[in-house]
């Protein structure tokens, strides 16, 4: 156990859109410290996003991240000998990591060319509400709904 929590880092705006939540992104996106990389991959998705939908990439982009956001989740609890699948609320923080790693999770197993190219056809996907991403947040809420009857195990 933790003796106490630690404190929430505070993560720098990035260059373009001067928004922290686009670094976290980009953090998530980075694979072996390379940030450099996964920045021009980022800014490589949102200028292909304007050019085919000619709106503002970041607000395509907040709306997908809004779209993939799961508001419950379920955790396995054992209770004499069962194993139930309990629904629980999620805090906005997880929320918010859970829906950014599951875009950047789908964008990866997209078929095409580049990285950049994957991300923002996932990205408009999931602004639109469709995409494996907006897919796999409304199985999760179908599994809570249907597990609700043990929400009462709830700790």
């Amino acid at each position: 156990m933790r003796k106490r929590k630690p404190k929430p880092r505070i993560l720098a705006p990035d260059p373009r859109f001067g928004d922290p939540m686009v670094t976290q992104f980009v953090n998530n996106l980075m694979l072996s410290g390379k940030k450099s990389v996964a920045f021009s991959v980022f800014y490589g998705a949102m200028d292909i996003i304007e050019e085919k939908t000619g709106e503002n990439p970041h607000e395509v982009w907040k709306k997908a991240i809004n779209n993939a956001m799961p508001q419950v989740e379920v955790r396995s609890r054992r209770v004499g000998g069962a194993t139930f699948q309990i629904p629980t609320e999620i805090r906005s923080s997880r929320k918010l990591s859970i829906g950014m790693k599951w875009l950047i999770k789908f964008s990866r197993k997209r078929s095409g060319k580049g990285m950049a190219q994957k991300l923002s056809a996932e990205l408009m996907a999931a602004s639109k509400g469709e995409g494996a991403a907006v897919k796999r947040k409304e199985d999760t809420h179908k599994m809570a709904e249907s597990n609700r009857a043990f929400a009462h195990f709830r700790v």
